[in-house]
């Protein structure tokens, strides 16, 4: 169907490109000066801090164009560079999207993938502002910059955590690496099986966990409604267990990490009974949840309780005694990053 009416890139070079994808930006930032289209964008701050992260997806790496729709891979390319301000207890204001393309792209392709960069800027007022596109020789590149705004001297780093603190998580774990073993599943049979449709009848929670994570700007911003501010955060991509540990290390203190506590879905639990994956396991290294995890002090337990979508899941500890998992039967392991590697 795309062959009947796709357009070449090339016929419209790389500015036509850029205008044509960018034709209908519209910002809602009181702050953006000057948007796309110049050498760079002005945006005012009134007076408040800037926090800026950057990151890259890679396909073969990141994402499989066989599974992800064009439409959730820009979604999701905005969603997760807003999910590290969102861990900067700051809120997301503006990004700007570099892309590397090869020739098996069409310009309606792209026109697909920016319409799901739109939608996400849309669901979180956040502003597209900039970025640049170029030849790939191999594979779909993107880098996304992320920009928010924070009080000053309000931001929170990985290093607060103190002894007696409070972790919290929001939302639910291992989802979304249950997600990706089911496409992952559902690739292989097809591969082999060419014609066989996959089997994806009532598992749309957990594939919207691994194609269209959302970041949680719901969590900051209520925790700042309510006069909460975490001690150290961080949000989980690489696995529960290695965002622990790094904020662990960064403040130099260790923790007890309950594993009754770990919230996981009824979704997740069936599904990693159908594979036979613990779903403990998914939670701790599965990574990919794109959610909060953060310390808070302990006179805050009250008003964190009354939010159903945050979980106390364990404590700080001095350093000495290191980072630690409480059993259901009382045993205590020592904590392990096996999470996402990058360089792995």
């Amino acid at each position: 169907m795309e062959d009947q009416f796709r357009t070449e890139i090339g016929d419209l070079g790389e500015f036509g490109l850029i205008d044509h994808l960018t034709k209908n930006n519209e910002t809602v930032q009181a702050g953006t000066i000057l948007s796309v289209g110049d050498d760079a964008a002005v945006i005012d701050q009134f007076g408040r801090q800037l926090v800026v992260s950057s990151d890259m997806l890679i396909e073969g790496v990141h994402f499989d164009l066989m599974y992800t729709p064009l439409k959730h891979l820009g979604y999701k390319a905005v969603a997760v560079n807003l999910s590290d301000i969102c861990a900067m207890f700051a809120t997301p204001t503006h990004i700007t999207v570099n892309i590397g393309i090869s020739n098996r792209f069409s310009v309606e392709a792209l026109s697909e993938f920016y319409d799901g960069v739109y939608a996400a800027c849309a669901k979180y007022n956040v502003d597209l502002v900039g970025g640049d596109t170029s030849t790939s020789l191999k594979g779909f590149i993107i880098s996304i910059t992320a920009i928010g705004e924070v009080v000053p001297g309000k931001f929170v780093t990985r290093s607060g955590a103190q002894e007696n603190d409070l972790i919290c998580v929001s939302g639910d774990l291992g989802g979304a690496y249950l997600g990706l073993q089911l496409l992952e599943r559902e690739k292989k049979i097809y591969m082999e099986h060419q014609g066989v449709q996959p089997d994806l009848q009532n598992q749309g929670y957990l594939l919207g966990k691994i194609l269209k994570p959302e970041p949680r700007v719901d969590i900051v911003e209520w925790l700042q409604d309510n006069n909460i501010t975490p001690t150290a955060m961080i949000d989980i991509s690489d696995g529960l267990s290695s965002e622990l540990l790094h904020i662990c290390n960064k403040s130099e203190v260790g923790c007890i990490l309950y594993e009754a506590k770990i919230p996981v879905s009824e979704e997740a639990k069936l599904l990693g009974m159908q594979f036979n994956i613990p779903t403990v396991t998914c939670a701790l290294s599965g990574g990919e949840d794109y959610e909060l995890l953060f310390t808070i002090k302990q006179e805050d337990y009250e008003k964190v309780a009354r939010n159903s979508n945050i979980t106390v899941i364990g404590y700080i500890t001095p350093i000495e005694q290191g980072a630690n998992m409480l059993t259901p039967s009382g045993k205590i392991h020592k904590l392990i990053a096996q999470g996402w590697n990058a360089f792995g």
